[in-house]
């Protein structure tokens, strides 16, 4: 599957307390995209997207807006070599 690939995900903004992370499960789980999602002390969301580069690439752009409560101010990505997560979880 050398198609795949992983995006590591900061995103900035009024993104927590509003069903972010909940929704970027949701979101990434449809689409069939495995990792994780957690906030992060400083107030951004993290998050990590593993799966197809076009299905990776969605959930980036997705992040963009995020949840419908959500105010995204930036969205900074590297993109990785994935390395095998499967499924997608909310982590602390």
């Amino acid at each position: 599957m050398s198609d795949d690939t992983r995006a590591h995900v900061y995103v900035s903004g009024n993104v927590q307390g509003v069903f972010y992370r909940a929704t970027t499960r949701d979101t990434a789980r449809e689409k069939g995209v495995s990792g994780w999602v957690r906030n992060l002390d400083d107030g951004r969301v993290e998050a990590v997207f593993e799966g197809s580069e076009d299905t990776v690439r969605e959930m980036v752009e997705w992040c963009e807006t995020g949840s419908d409560a959500a105010t995204v101010d930036d969205v900074d990505v590297r993109f990785e070599e994935p390395e095998g997560i499967d499924g997608f979880e909310v982590t602390w």
